[in-house]
């Protein structure tokens, strides 16, 4: 497949930044929910078809293959113009109100630890994950509600000749509360913690699994993946870090190591708190932690100051303010927040994704903002703090 001028130039740009080198400007890209994508196109004036990423020519895009545990479609229970209630192939039952930004899982078929034991999974090489339409989780339900999701294959090479394209696939954590629900995650880790210890040595073997396959699967098409996996909330770890680094750490660890030995780097999704354990992912070879949320204490200018270009970042712009901000307070912010990208090493993304409380005139007005004092060499003004020219060099 044939890549334009401008989207070899989005590779570059991502490459480079990933290294920690400058290269023309710094990289943008976002998240963005469906209901902020209504009203970006109503309060723009667009078409309802107008694409975002398009629209502001972005720098790089994510896609999700089929991660279910089990390849089938979803069993549809009730369906109504509000909400559906259905199966899924993690032998989860899950309400999606339309509405609603997230879903609800209201019971798991495996509650209990002789049917986590029992568990098994389909092959993470199975040609339908990565070559056929179907059902699936987690590209499926979520923010919106889809059937008959399309091959993975053709996302990505639709978005191949426009932009930096990244496959993704959940850790072993993410995995497991889909599996076994939130709650007993954090119960039977604190009452069975060996046997979770052996449940996730074979779902990380799932893992590192789906992250060859997919990378074989799209022959040469990947610039990058991205790994899913919240661990922590607003304040800490959701567990203790001790026995993250103990069982989940290594399954990361594996999951990386396939990634680099075919040229990919690697950005790890982590939302909340993760200050505990960040000098893990960087020992582990983690080339950039996304999102940074602002609510949960992580703030790109005090991780550059603590570790320089040990590791890359990307995220941290504030949604909050992002939605309720002055002119005046959103170029303090995001002008400030530039001189961590000194030397490279910063994507601006928002600090998790881009809810509907954020009007098109303020997202607009801060990607325009990003382009105009994004280009390298860094130029400030007021905002510049001379101590990055140092560290982060």
């Amino acid at each position: 497949m044939i890549r334009t001028q401008t989207c070899l130039g989005k590779c570059e740009r991502m490459i480079k930044t990933l290294r920690h080198q400058e290269p023309d400007r710094v990289p943008i890209s976002d998240l963005f929910w469906g209901s902020f994508l209504e009203r970006w196109r109503r309060e723009m004036g667009l078409s309802p078809d107008t694409d975002i990423y398009k629209y502001y020519d972005l720098d790089w895009i994510v896609t999700i293959p089929n991660m279910d545990p089990h390849i089938k479609n979803f069993e549809v229970f009730e369906q109504t113009d509000e909400y559906v209630l259905v199966k899924t192939g993690f032998e989860a039952v899950i309400k999606k109100k339309f509405n609603d930004p997230m879903p609800a899982f209201l019971s798991l078929d495996t509650n209990t630890l002789e049917k986590m034991a029992a568990f098994r999974f389909d092959d993470p090489d199975d040609d339908r994950r990565y070559f056929s339409s179907g059902d699936n989780q987690v590209a499926g339900i979520g923010d919106s509600f889809c059937r008959d999701s399309e091959a993975w294959i053709k996302t990505v090479k639709s978005f191949y000749p426009d932009f930096a394209v990244y496959g993704s696939v959940c850790e072993a954590h993410e995995m497991l509360w889909r599996i076994i629900g939130s709650e007993n995650v954090l119960l039977w880790i604190g009452l069975y913690p060996d046997e979770i210890a052996r449940f996730v040595e074979r779902l990380g073997r799932f893992c590192v699994g789906i992250t060859e396959g997919q990378i074989k699967a799209a022959g040469g098409l990947l610039d990058g993946m991205v790994i899913w996996g919240d661990v922590a909330y607003r304040k800490d770890m959701l567990f203790s870090p001790v026995y993250w680094r103990k069982v989940f750490k290594p399954v990361v660890k594996a999951m990386v190591e396939v990634c680099h030995r075919y040229g990919l780097p690697v950005i790890y999704h982590g939302c909340g708190n993760v200050h505990r354990i960040l000098a893990d992912f960087i020992e582990i070879g983690v080339d950039a932690l996304h999102p940074l949320e602002y609510k949960a204490e992580m703030d790109i200018l005090d991780l550059r100051r603590t570790y320089g270009h040990q590791m890359a970042f990307c995220g941290n712009m504030d949604v909050h303010l992002w939605a309720n901000g002055s002119p005046e307070q959103l170029k303090r912010h995001v002008l400030t927040k530039l001189n961590a990208a000194k030397g490279g090493g910063w994507i601006f993304q928002s600090d998790h994704s881009v809810p509907d409380t954020i009007s098109a005139q303020n997202y607009d007005y801060v990607v325009k903002l990003v382009r105009q004092y994004g280009a390298y060499p860094l130029r400030l003004d007021e905002f510049d703090l001379a101590e990055f020219n140092d560290v982060c060099r």
